[in-house]
């Protein structure tokens, strides 16, 4: 009796071990750096400090060594310097910002054979950032015109049912969405509600983060399901997502390096370039979703993150049957920033010698998000952090601030490249809000 309470209290207490774990994950260290401005943000001219606490086991150090550098987001350091930790405590001056953006303080601790590293950046007038890329004269025109070509063609698509990710309450179907008369295409997870009526269900578009790779987690955001809406989780690349992961990895090892990554490819033309396709297809994912029975006639929302959520916020400015676009961390924004001295977009080209001819820098203002963001109408809900050095925060600021519709915003300035659960859940509970009733 007494070893069959003791295995009840092992497997009671056994949930309760796995998600106490150490914050951050599994670490032996800690980094703690508090801004003396709680929300990290001061003006242009504004001097800020850090306190910065380190923990070994838990265990205040002393006496050690920080060895600190201090620069513009993504820039080169521009000073270094050092400070000595006392009770697991130090300070260290940031400085300030002339002109509006972010400054990056990166720190290291050497002890025994380890070197232990973090960073913080603080903000300086973001909300005045705004982007070096200009709107192309015929930006409009260029992307009008596309759009008529491509809706010339019919839609056309094959659909498959798919038991492994079907619920009681969802269905879930492989879709190939066929874009031209080639024959490229794209393909997706269609996911419905289960036992959806006619004209009852908001359409979702879910475009994906940057990379050659499968639909990663297609159920993360099944709420969105569960809660009465059609989801489209798309690929851009016209690969099949049921693929093995090996298969994945062949394919992006022999057609993704940095001599002919898809996001180089095409960059000298505006026509050729690889990007123009996949913004397309994001368009005509649009229209099957439009042309499907359950749709509620309603309601079109497009959600992301990191290169989905350029898409989102591309999609959002072309397409005017969105009626609500959701985006972390957009890629692609101001990608052209480093040449005003200061943070450029994700795909960061510039890091590249030789990509800021006249050539690239055409084609980029054509597919760069904050041409697209100053032409959307619908409202907008973004996140970002402020120690994303993918999607760094002063390109996410550079969109931000050139929306003109109806917007809101989720700062979590100590977030890097990436949105927790519960912040992915606060989108939908933002979307629900916005859906339309009539």
């Amino acid at each position: 009796m007494k070893k069959y309470l003791l295995s009840i209290c092992f497997f009671c207490l056994f949930p309760l071990v796995v998600l106490a774990e150490n914050y951050p994950y599994r670490s032996d260290v800690l980094w703690v750096a508090v801004p003396d401005h709680a929300n990290w943000l001061y003006k242009t001219g504004e001097n800020a400090t850090i306190e910065v606490q380190f923990y070994k086991y838990g265990i205040p150090q002393d006496g050690v060594t920080i060895e600190y550098e201090l620069g513009d987001d993504m820039m080169p350091a521009d000073f270094k310097g050092s400070t000595v930790l006392r009770d697991g405590k130090a300070t260290i001056s940031i400085g300030t910002m002339a002109q509006p953006g972010f400054r990056d303080c990166r720190m290291s601790i050497s002890i025994g054979n380890e070197i232990y590293r973090h960073h913080i950046k603080l903000g300086f007038s973001p909300e005045k950032i705004r982007p070096y890329t200009k709107m192309p004269s015929d930006f409009k025109k260029f992307w009008s015109d596309n759009k008529a070509e491509q809706a010339k063609f019919p839609l056309k698509y094959t659909k498959e049912r798919l038991e492994k990710y079907c619920t009681d309450k969802m269905d879930c179907y492989l879709v190939k969405l066929l874009l031209n008369s080639r024959g490229q295409a794209i393909y997706g997870y269609l996911f419905y509600p289960r036992n959806a009526k006619l004209k009852s269900c908001p359409v979702v578009l879910c475009p994906p983060g940057a990379g050659i790779k499968t639909i990663v987690n297609p159920l993360r955001h099944k709420y969105y399901v569960e809660q009465g809406c059609i989801r489209f989780e798309m690929e851009i690349h016209g690969l099949n997502p049921e693929m093995s992961s090996i298969q994945f990895r062949e394919i992006n090892a022999a057609f993704n390096g940095k001599e002919n990554g898809y996001l180089n490819n095409g960059l000298e033309n505006r026509d050729r370039y690889y990007m123009k396709r996949v913004y397309l297809a994001c368009i005509r994912s649009i229209d099957l979703l439009v042309s499907l029975p359950e749709w509620d006639r309603k309601n079109v929302i497009v959600q992301g993150g990191s290169q989905g959520g350029a898409l989102s916020l591309m999609t959002a400015g072309l397409d005017s049957r969105v009626t609500a676009c959701v985006a972390n961390y957009p890629a692609f924004s101001d990608m052209a920033g480093y040449m005003a001295g200061r943070a450029g977009g994700y795909p960061h080209f510039f890091r590249v010698a030789g990509m800021d001819t006249p050539e690239y820098l055409n084609t980029m203002s054509y597919y760069d998000i904050v041409n697209f963001a100053s032409m959307i109408k619908a409202p907008t809900y973004m996140t970002w952090g402020y120690n994303d050095n993918i999607c760094p925060p002063t390109t996410s600021y550079a969109v931000y601030n050139m929306l003109r519709c109806p917007k809101e915003s989720l700062i979590t300035p100590s977030s890097e490249h990436w949105t927790s659960d519960n912040t992915e859940y606060k989108h939908w509970m933002w979307v629900k809000k916005h859906l339309r009733k009539k």
